[in-house]
């Protein structure tokens, strides 16, 4: 074989393999970790995505916890954005369907180049997209689930903003039976992560007292089949029945078995939604039903006059909104929103997704306008900490003062 050619291919392939080398040293680095980091931002724009239900059974849920963040948000970007950046809420309705979430959420972050999301809508939903966030480093700010899933262990991208359930169903425990002196408790929960995680904080919480559940009943997720777990709860003399649900399914549950047993006590975590179920309850039910709430109810005098936050929402959702009534649900959405944005405030012009989470874990005894103020720190995302206790009266829920006769007639009309 003639070795010429053989070198006039080495010496070939040499240049080739230089003038490559030396085109990349033309190319740009690859982005660095801070660069991915700006994903979502631009000179004059902060893009936020959000998945949650805007329709089916949930959608109450997420279409005023929607209403309340945008009317936060339209206030800050009318008083030219933070940092001169506007706020983008882009958001998509995922029917409050798990796998509809997750994929909603992979949009959000590979289509849509969100800079963070927040405003998520339930725990079965909200706790699918966990890995996505810690894959994706993008954070997730005030999501409307109290699930231990996104507290413990504790996650860097996930800044809590209400209470757990385990916090509310521990409070609630404490009442109906230190206060109240009821001994045998029922649950009645939706059959899935939501309810498992109530039902899980009830359990805990009657341990503290020696006690379980004298019964536990559900309901598949998106359907009103209470029956079943209706049967097991009426038939072991249950005196008070901790509902773990959304309103359409357990309005019907306490119609039903108050139909049983007329003096059952009813309490249910704030995911229910208390306008929603009052509302399906009506002005002329005379259960004895509580609901544990994270935002004081909007719609009180004592709470409107009294904190400026709320009055705030008010006056933000008239603007946005003209006639729509405050709920506590959207007072929620709107607290989200001010997280966010001071977080966004504090993370200065410079703005990266690390340097976002560092913003808020400096927020210290921050007032939101609220009866408590907001603290976070490293390795604590926890948020606000205070439950308050509603009861229903007349067709909508009012502030329990006196717990030695929660349900007499309120003073305040």
């Amino acid at each position: 074989m003639n070795s010429r050619p053989l070198k006039a291919r080495l010496a070939a392939l040499a240049a080739s393999l230089i003038t490559l080398a030396l085109l990349a040293a033309c190319e740009p680095p690859p982005p660095k970790e801070a660069d991915t980091g700006r994903i979502g931002v631009t000179a004059g724009e902060i893009r936020i995505g959000s998945s949650l239900p805007l329709s089916g059974h949930a959608s109450h849920l997420g279409q005023e916890t929607l209403r309340g963040a945008t009317a936060y948000i339209n206030h800050v970007n009318t008083q030219g954005g933070v940092h001169g950046r506007r706020i983008t809420l882009i958001t998509r309705d995922d029917g409050y369907d798990p796998p509809r979430c997750v994929a909603n959420t992979q949009m959000l972050i590979v289509e849509d180049q969100v800079f963070a999301l927040s405003c998520y809508v339930g725990t079965p939903t909200t706790t699918k997209i966990l890995p996505m966030l810690v894959g994706a480093r993008i954070p997730l700010v005030g999501a409307f689930t109290g699930a231990n899933d996104l507290r413990n262990p504790f996650q860097r991208y996930v800044v809590n903003v209400r209470p757990s359930y385990y916090q509310e169903t521990a409070a609630a425990v404490e009442h109906i039976v230190g206060d109240l002196g009821l001994k045998r408790i029922g649950v009645f929960y939706q059959f899935d992560a939501y309810g498992f995680d109530g039902l899980k904080g009830t359990e805990f919480a009657l341990r503290s007292y020696g006690m379980a559940p004298v019964a536990r009943g559900s309901y598949a997720r998106g359907t009103l089949d209470v029956e079943e777990g209706l049967t097991r709860i009426t038939e072991s003399d249950a005196q008070a029945v901790v509902i773990i649900g959304s309103a359409a399914p357990s309005a019907k549950f306490i119609k039903l078995a108050r139909e049983k047993n007329p003096d059952l006590v009813f309490y249910a975590v704030s995911f229910v939604g208390a306008e929603e179920i009052a509302r399906m309850l009506g002005p002329d039910e005379r259960a004895k039903v509580l609901v544990s709430q994270v935002m004081p109810p909007p719609d009180l005098p004592e709470t409107r006059g009294l904190l400026s936050g709320v009055k705030e929402y008010d006056e933000l959702l008239r603007a946005s909104y003209p006639g729509h009534s405050p709920t506590s649900v959207g007072l929620e959405g709107f607290i989200n929103a001010k997280v966010l944005v001071e977080g966004l405030r504090r993370a200065g012009p410079d703005l990266t997704r690390e340097r976002f989470i560092d913003a808020i874990e400096d927020i210290r005894d921050f007032s939101l306008g609220l009866a408590n103020t907001l603290t976070y720190g490293p390795g604590d995302h926890r948020g606000l900490q205070r439950v308050y206790f509603t009861k229903l009266e007349e067709g909508r829920f009012v502030l329990v003062n006196d717990w030695s006769k929660p349900f007499a007639p309120s003073a305040c009309k």
